[in-house]
This record gives structure tokens, C-alpha cells and sequence, in this order.
């Protein structure tokens, strides 16, 4: 179900997407093929390095607005087991619509960087494009571990409230999504209350690990 509708979700986004768009505009646009930064003759190599270079400079971009927004949370991440970002483009037209993105995921025992993607299908009535940034903090090491090698999914009722100040104020603006997991949503007017994660998946990037 997945693999059809991202095919039809990358189809819809290439409709909007402009040309020509460089690795300032990657954050806000993931779904920008790294052949759009590249001459299409580079090596595949060289690909696979652009593309997850992209990735850390949009986790660094997210970071630091979500610094801004919430000072509070630089010590939280520094002090977890570990973290993850993810930058999302998503599209709805009339009664199909989804959200898709790339990500990365940062050990800081082992310092261990893994790639992952996402995506997220959407129903009901509605047209116009949505972008995001979603930052996950593992408190544990054992719940790091499961995002990176079991994946993670939300079911279809997962919107969740941002909590005003939990654990002593340490999480404030996050959502407590599972015992050790906290997340983060960003969108383009600020730190979202309510984070709208319904019928997203989170999955390795085999082709950029």
C-alpha cells in the first residue's frame, strides 16, 4: 500500500516542484532529486555523498529553529541517548494526498549517523501543499535502537498534543509518542501544538546508509 502511494505521491509532487531548486531549498522539499544538484554524469558515489550531505544540513537547519523556538530543548537533545530529523514535503490533491521526507538519525554513544525516509498517506477532502520538520529525542538507548532497526508507525488517529511542560519543563513544545520518545514538529509559522503525524511510516534509507 505504501510503495503505490508514494509512486503516486512523488508523480503529484514533481507537478509542483520548481526546477532548478539548490541544497538551500532541500529542507523544505526533500523529494528535489540530488541529479537536480549534480550534473546527471557524476558517479553514483558522489550522488549518494551530495545526497546525504543534504540531509545533515537540513537536520542542522532544524536544530537551530528549534533552538530558537525552544531554548530548552538544546540540553534536553544533548543529554539524550540520541535523536532524529526529518524534513517533510507534503502534498494533498481533492481526496488523495501525502506527506513524504528524509531523514537522519544520530547515536551519540556511538556517534552513529543512520539515513531514514518517511511517509505518511492521507484521506478525506482537501487540496494544497504542507511542509514540516519532525524531531524526535530518545531518552533511551533501547527505544533509539528500535526506531533505527525496527522502523516506527503511527496509526490513524495519532495526532497528538504538544505538552506545556513536561518532566520539569524539559520536553515543552514535544509530544510524548511512546515511554522514551518525545517528538518535535516545526512548520513554517513555528512549533506546532498539536503535531499531525496520522498513518506515518519511518524506514531506513537504503540508499543512502
Amino acid at each position: 500500500m505504501y510503495k503505490r502511494c508514494a509512486i503516486a505521491i512523488i508523480a503529484a509532487l514533481g507537478c509542483v516542484s520548481a526546477p532548478g531548486v539548490g541544497a538551500a531549498d532541500w529542507s523544505w522539499d526533500p523529494m528535489q532529486d540530488v541529479e537536480n544538484v549534480l550534473p546527471p554524469e557524476a558517479p553514483n558515489e558522489a550522488k549518494i555523498i551530495q545526497g546525504r550531505q543534504q540531509v545533515r544540513e537540513m537536520s542542522q537547519d532544524a536544530l537551530s529553529a528549534l533552538y530558537e523556538l525552544a531554548p530548552g530543548a538544546r540540553a534536553t537533545i544533548e543529554r539524550s541517548a540520541g535523536y532524529a530529523v526529518f524534513s517533510t514535503f507534503g502534498l494533498k490533491l481533492f481526496f488523495a494526498g501525502g506527506t513524504t521526507g528524509k531523514g537522519l538519525v544520530v547515536n551519540h554513544e556511538s556517534h552513529r549517523q543512520t539515513f531514514m525516509k518517511m511517509l505518511q498517506v492521507q484521506a478525506g477532502l482537501g487540496f494544497g501543499a504542507s511542509k514540516s520538520r519532525l524531531i524526535f529525542v530518545f531518552s533511551t538507548s533501547q527505544a533509539l535502537r528500535n526506531f533505527i532497526e525496527q522502523g516506527w508507525e503511527f496509526g490513524g488517529q495519532a495526532n497528538l498534543a504538544a505538552m506545556a511542560g513536561g518532566q520539569g519543563g524539559m520536553f515543552t513544545g514535544a509530544a510524548s509518542v511512546a515511554p522514551g520518545v518525545y517528538l518535535y514538529q516545526l512548520t513554517d509559522t513555528g512549533l506546532a501544538a498539536t503535531l499531525s503525524v496520522a498513518g506515518t511510516k519511518f524506514f531506513r534509507d537504503d540508499q543512502l546508509n
